[in-house]
């Protein structure tokens, strides 16, 4: 009766007729999420420490020791 493509047509008007209604709600959501996201990566960039230094770039003083214990040369 009817194939796959014209089953994927009126799924598509389906879509767009209800989906209509939707779409003011949607891109207006949408816009929040992205100022939501700018604002915390802006509060995120002031949260660094000055100098790009982090944890990452800490040096830890120590001694290095195999499995067992015993201390490397």
């Amino acid at each position: 009766m009817f194939g796959l493509s014209e089953l994927a047509v009126i799924l598509i008007v389906v879509i767009v007729v209800l989906g209509i209604k939707k779409l003011p709600e949607l891109t207006r959501s949408a816009g929040k999420a992205a100022r939501i996201f700018k604002s915390e990566a802006k509060a995120l960039r002031e949260t660094d420490p000055p100098n790009g230094s982090s944890a990452a770039g800490t040096v830890i003083t120590g001694r290095v020791v195999d499995r067992d214990g015993t201390p490397r040369s």
